[in-house]
């Protein structure tokens, strides 16, 4: 029987990366940035940094930007590694940060759905292969996702220093819900009464029930009745078929909704979180680039790499995850999350709530097969694990019984 990784297989370490212009500078007047990774900088724009007498032995320059190409190629020949940007492709190859909602629409408001930066992105992204990329954009898909991973490690270090690995909860079911459906209500309640209790709502970032949790969080601050209103508002596009009603909508809430009032804290909120408590995260990707993106989030982690995506939302969510109902997509990522929880993969998981009592043990079963396996567990008897409502508040209640 397999056994879980030791802990420093899978736990964040300690780097030495430099991702900020002010980072840099304050290295830079130093006279060395021997050993670090510098990531993703403009070093072509003024001030241009004069590297000449700097020391820079095993640094390493990813997806960074010169004034000439001969700055590079002396940074080569004093001991460095350069990994330029690629060129001609629409995304960063090093991402110092996460997304926001602004970065994925951009371009919506000249050039509508098409010309937004995340569907240039999916196009590219089809022209050159889509899953099977040919090797230039695989290894340009490759670093775009290790910065992703690298800027979700640094924006949930603080939420998770402060709160603990059992204040995030996955959200996930299906994509096709509509708008102002029942199902779709319920989501957006959950979102909105976990952020009001200090849980990092994290989503697959898609539309359906995953929009739905991440717009409740985005409106925490706000009343009851004005999460009612803004479904209301988002119904009137419902379809995510509809690419440019439906996106249209979307921003009009951003609009009428942002920045709003402060949520109220239960503990005080460290510095730097306060995306988490105003729409939590989202982790979607390119691969289902066909679906508008979901701009409820404060943060979103887009990865081309539908497989570490997914992982990585099983992997942060260790407070507990709620599936709505959904299809395949989610039969596989209960069944995904159950393999972790089994063998401990990630240490321990949370509550396994399953909101629509009669959907999750008559039309899909799975509770018959998941409670007797995670029975058999080497961790003892995890059968608990699973709970069964159509009440979002029991959830709730559930989610939050510890930190």
């Amino acid at each position: 029987m397999p056994t879980p990784p030791p802990a420093d297989v899978i736990e964040p370490h300690d780097t030495h990366e430099i991702e900020t212009r002010a980072e840099f500078d304050r290295h830079l007047a130093t006279g060395s940035l021997a050993g670090f990774t510098v990531q993703g900088l403009r070093l072509d724009v003024d001030p241009v940094p004069d590297l000449t007498r700097t020391d820079v032995a095993d640094t390493l320059f990813v997806g960074c930007r010169f004034a000439n190409r001969e700055i590079g190629a002396d940074l080569v020949r004093r001991g460095a590694n350069v990994v330029p940007p690629f060129s001609k492709l629409p995304y960063p190859t090093q991402p110092a940060r996460l997304y926001t909602a602004e970065d994925l629409a951009a371009g919506f408001a000249e050039a509508g759905f098409a010309g937004m930066y995340d569907t240039r992105v999916y196009e590219h992204f089809r022209a050159h292969g889509g899953a099977l990329p040919d090797v230039r954009e695989a290894l340009g898909q490759r670093l775009h996702d290790h910065g992703v991973d690298n800027a979700l490690a640094d924006a949930t270090r603080a939420w998770l220093a402060a709160h603990g690995p059992q204040s995030v909860v996955g959200v996930m079911g299906g994509h096709a819900v509509p708008r102002g459906s029942a199902a779709y209500r319920m989501a957006a309640v959950l979102g909105w009464e976990l952020a009001r209790a200090d849980r990092l709502v994290v989503t697959g970032g898609g539309p359906g029930v995953m929009e739905a949790a991440n717009l409740g969080a985005f409106l925490a601050a706000w009343p009851a009745e004005e999460l009612t209103a803004a479904i209301d508002l988002l119904a009137t596009a419902p379809d995510f078929t509809d690419h440019d009603r439906y996106t249209a909508a979307a921003l009009a809430v951003r609009e009428r909704y942002a920045p709003g009032p402060t949520l109220p804290a239960q503990r005080p909120a460290a510095a730097g979180t306060e995306w988490a408590r105003s729409g939590g995260l989202a982790i979607p990707t390119w691969l289902y680039g066909h679906e508008p993106a979901n701009l409820f989030a404060g943060r979103i982690a887009k990865y081309f790499s539908n497989a570490i995506r997914e992982d990585t939302i099983l992997r942060l969510a260790r407070g507990g995850i709620v599936f709505a109902p959904g299809r395949a997509g989610t039969v596989q990522e209960v069944f995904q999350a159950a393999t972790k929880t089994y063998y401990g993969t990630d240490g321990a998981s949370g509550a396994y709530v399953f909101l629509d009592r009669a959907y999750w043990t008559t039309e899909l079963p799975v509770e018959s097969l998941l409670r007797p396996l995670l029975a058999a567990s080497h961790f003892g008897d995890l059968s608990a694990t699973v709970h069964l409502t159509d009440d979002v508040r029991e959830a709730v209640r559930v989610l939050t019984a510890t930190a």
